[in-house]
């Protein structure tokens, strides 16, 4: 599951900066994607840092308000690479609904992924 979590996410960051470079999405959404996985990532390992110190941690809402709102590919990356939050089933259950909910959104709100995966489905079909 670790290694399938990084693939995922960074399969997702590949695939959106290439579909950008292809003219199918805007580039402020891979700007966006990429800035709110670099900051969760950046959070995730702060948050680490201060429960190894036993200081005042970030809020898990906080956590996942992060991830739903697009930097679930850093914090997926981060809970596997820094171990951070990784053993808490409650936790990577929210996570992994965050991360469900972000995709479909995504899909829903942006008729060049819905276009392209058309265009995919066609060439299997």
């Amino acid at each position: 599951m670790r290694l399938f979590s990084i693939y995922f996410a960074c399969l997702f960051l590949i695939s959106i900066t290439i579909a950008c470079y292809l003219a199918y999405l805007p580039i402020a959404l891979i700007i966006s994607y990429w800035l709110l996985s670099l900051c969760t990532f950046a959070i995730y390992a702060i948050d680490k840092s201060k429960a190894r110190k036993g200081e005042w941690r970030v809020k898990e809402k906080h956590l996942h308000l992060l991830a739903l709102i697009g930097g679930w590919p850093g914090a997926m990356i981060a809970q596997q690479l820094l171990r951070h939050k990784s053993k808490k089933l409650s936790f990577r259950l929210v996570l992994a609904l965050t991360v469900l909910v972000n995709i479909s959104a995504f899909i829903w709100f942006s008729p060049q992924v819905k276009e392209l995966l058309n265009e995919l489905a066609k060439l299997f079909y």
